[in-house]
């Protein structure tokens, strides 16, 4: 994420309100929801310190572009309607956006292999394709408790610095994009990756094999190639289709 890449024409409020909408139900249909609690969160364009959230209470496959609000850093909403946000699952959301400038979107769930992969020392390992994308570039965040106060919170983007995303013990995933499409791609290759290592390693117990980090590192660099193409480029057209079709109604 650190290769310049050209100009790209500004995005619209309506186009990061509709990508964000379609994330949600997105993510529904792949099962990475928790009723109506983690969150997808995007920066509004051209207003500095305000960004877009779900309406609490609504479930994943409900959201639309419509019913996101707008809030400020600390998760007041801050566009004059009457809607309830939580502020506390946005205390992640607001410590990230407000550490990385060059982040759009920022995805946290307790999605399932995500959160069995938190619980494990190691985390991710590169042994697969998946996770050879997020090789050295996924932080941890050890897990405090259901609070999340300013001291934590600087703990968290301290490890979070530039890299793609955490892996926070014993309690989820987060993933950050430069668009939403990148911040969903990114989080869908965790989510893979998460899910071919956990059935390897209950298939063959100590078994796994395991790229070396030349190998690893390699393949990374590979798939990131010059930086003019972002995860999502090419995919979110599709998914952006497949939400039409399978969950309409996130355009309103």
């Amino acid at each position: 994420m650190t290769a310049v890449s050209p100009a790209r024409r500004p995005r619209t409020e309506r186009e990061v309100r509709v990508d964000l909408a379609a994330a949600y139900r997105l993510a529904a249909l792949a099962g990475w929801d928790d009723t109506i609690y983690t969150h997808l969160s995007a920066a509004v364009p051209d207003e500095p310190g305000v960004y877009l959230l779900n309406e609490f209470g609504l479930a994943f496959d409900e959201v639309r572009a419509s019913d996101l609000v707008k809030v400020d850093v600390h998760g007041r909403v801050v566009d004059g309607s009457a809607r309830r946000v939580n502020p506390s699952g946005f205390a992640i959301h607001g410590a990230v956006h407000t550490a990385r400038a060059d982040v759009e979107c920022v995805v946290h769930l307790h999605a399932p292999w995500g959160v069995a992969l938190s619980m494990l020392p190691d985390g991710l390992l590169p042994t697969s394709q998946w996770a050879m994308r997020l090789h050295g570039r996924l932080g941890r965040h050890a897990y405090e408790g259901l609070a999340l106060g300013g001291e934590e919170q600087q703990r968290l983007v301290q490890r979070l610095g530039p890299l793609d995303g955490l892996i926070l013990e014993n309690h989820g995933t987060l993933t950050v994009g430069r668009t939403v499409a990148e911040a969903f791609m990114l989080m869908h290759i965790l989510e893979r990756a998460a899910q071919a290592q956990l059935r390897a390693m209950a298939a063959a117990p100590g078994s796994l094999r395991v790229a070396d980090a030349a190998l690893a590192e390699g393949t990374y660099r590979q798939w990131v190639g010059d930086g003019s193409e972002w995860d999502g480029d090419a995919e979110w057209p599709a998914l952006l289709r497949r939400a039409d079709r399978l969950s309409p109604g996130f355009r309103d």
